[in-house]
């Protein structure tokens, strides 16, 4: 990254409007001018309707509901604003769901995240940030620089507001690949941890559940995980909980990527209540009494602002302050 103009420019893709707005009102800045078109035979245009020369441009573009468009408009997003002579693009994907394709773990099968880790570094991008990717390895794909953001600061921040941690409090991993994650959470928390032993055998959403790992016979369950798409693996969770004599049961996530069936699975699940961020969004949550979203937005903020002013990422993490956990909960019923 050349040295900058010492000005920040937060674009928005289609995709993430809402959230880069929420970044430029906890950095007090205002959000780029720019345009997306969708034509009806599915073209995609972009455009900014400003000059950004020799400005630091961060483009925020989650890549979740509509990986495939949101992808390509990413992309094209990077492209013009190479063309247009700024000193620096970082591209930032709250979500990035093309993370789950990390390995060739089969005869004749792409490796999609090196694929698109490949194509954002072609247009020209100097930088990524995005958080709670669902193989960290995927890190090692980018030759630029990559900022990993977890949002297991914001989710154990947000069960102790809510006052669910206490003595008899168990985190618990829907298997054992989120298992080093889970002890994460747990030593934040200061409890247990207990694992499900979850089996996939096609390429689909219905993964099942076949046994419990740990104690959780009179014990309340707090379920984490980094994504859900259909609901599927953490309501059978819940269920075998149950089943093993647990009491109350939360699920907290990185990232959901509901529809309508899947926040009616939760609904109707024994899980009391569901926690994400606002990495995706999805229109069917905010129908949902069970689910409350708190936002990632300000962590982002925090994350660009490091980045402009060439701090340690590192040191941002460890110092994360008040204002972004209030403005994180803002709204948010029952967290104080």
């Amino acid at each position: 990254m050349h040295e900058g103009s010492g000005e920040i420019e937060i674009f928005a893709g289609s995709s993430s409007v809402k959230f880069a707005r929420k970044m430029c009102d906890y950095l007090g800045t205002e959000l780029g001018n720019s345009q997306t078109i969708n034509f009806s035979e599915g073209n995609i245009f972009v455009r900014i309707n400003e000059s950004i020369r020799n400005k630091d441009v961060y483009i925020v573009q989650t890549i979740g509901r509509k990986p495939n468009d949101e992808f390509v408009e990413l992309l094209f997003w990077i492209d013009a604003f190479r063309r247009a002579s700024a000193n620096s693009i970082t591209a930032i994907i709250p979500y990035f769901s093309y993370a789950k394709g990390d390995k060739k773990d089969e005869p004749r099968v792409s490796i999609r995240a090196r694929v698109c880790a490949d194509c954002i570094e072609a247009e020209g991008a100097d930088r990524v940030v995005t958080m709670d990717l669902h193989s960290p390895q995927v890190q090692g794909f980018f030759y630029k620089p990559l900022d990993h953001l977890y949002g297991q600061d914001i989710l154990c921040e947000c069960a102790k507001r809510l006052g669910i941690v206490d003595d008899d409090l168990v985190v618990v991993s829907p298997d054992a690949g989120f298992a080093k994650q889970a002890r994460s959470f747990a030593t934040l928390l200061g409890c247990p941890v207990a694992i499900g032993d979850k089996v996939r055998t096609a390429h689909d959403e219905n993964a099942k559940v076949l046994e419990i790992i740990g104690d959780v016979k009179g014990k309340n369950c707090l379920i984490v995980d980094d994504f859900t798409i259909s609901g599927g693996t953490i309501v059978d969770l819940a269920h075998g909980l149950k089943d093993k004599g647990a009491k109350r049961i939360f699920a907290f996530l990185s990232h959901v990527v509901l529809g309508e069936k899947g926040v009616d699975k939760i609904e109707k699940s024994p899980i009391e209540f569901l926690v994400s961020t606002d990495t995706v969004e999805c229109p069917a949550v905010e129908k949902s009494s069970k689910i409350k979203i708190v936002s990632a937005a300000p962590l982002f903020a925090e994350a660009v602002r490091a980045i402009h002013d060439r701090r340690s990422m590192g040191d941002m993490i460890d110092n994360l302050p008040e204002r972004m956990f209030a403005m994180s909960f803002e709204g948010v019923e029952g967290i104080r």
